[in-house]
C-alpha cells in the first residue's frame, strides 16, 4: 500500500479561536480542517507545514513546535502526518490553494467543532484539548 506523508498546523489566537479552512473537491460534500497537505520533493515536514498554511489561508506562521505524529488509514490510504503548533505573524485571510480544495477560511471556537463536519473527526478531541491548554 502506498503511504501519504504530509503535515498539519495548529493556530491559535488570542481568543483561544483555531484556524480552520473548508475543504472539498467540486462534487464533494466541504468538511472542516486544520491547514494541513502533501509533502512535497526535498521539504522538511515544518516547511511543509508553513507552506500549506500559506497556500490555504494566505496567512505567513512561524513554527512553535512540533506536537506529534499520526499514523493510521485515513479515507483508505496509509497516512503519516506531522502535526505542528504555529503562530500567526503575519498576512491576511486569502484562499491561494493550487489544487482549489479550500472554499472558506475561519478562527473557529473549540465549542464550534461540534457542529461542524469535519473532515477528520479523530482530531476533535485534541483540537479541544489543546486549544483549552493553550488559553487555561
Amino acid at each position: 500500500m502506498e503511504k501519504w506523508y504530509g503535515s498539519a498546523g495548529i493556530c491559535i489566537d488570542q481568543e483561544g479561536r483555531i484556524l480552520m479552512v473548508l475543504q472539498g473537491k467540486t462534487e464533494e460534500e466541504k468538511r472542516w480542517t486544520i491547514p494541513s497537505g502533501g509533502l512535497e520533493t526535498g521539504e522538511t515536514f515544518a516547511e511543509c507545514c508553513l507552506r500549506e498554511v500559506w497556500e490555504e489561508t494566505g496567512y505567513r506562521a512561524e513554527l512553535i513546535k512540533p506536537l506529534f505524529v499520526k499514523n493510521g488509514t485515513s479515507y483508505g490510504i496509509e497516512v503519516e502526518v506531522h502535526y505542528f503548533e504555529l503562530r500567526v505573524i503575519g498576512g491576511t485571510a486569502a484562499i491561494q490553494d493550487p489544487d482549489e480544495l479550500i472554499h472558506e477560511i475561519a478562527w473557529k471556537h473549540p465549542h464550534e467543532l461540534d457542529e461542524l463536519v469535519l473532515s477528520f473527526p479523530e482530531d476533535q478531541g485534541f483540537l479541544m484539548d489543546y486549544a483549552a491548554g493553550v488559553h487555561s
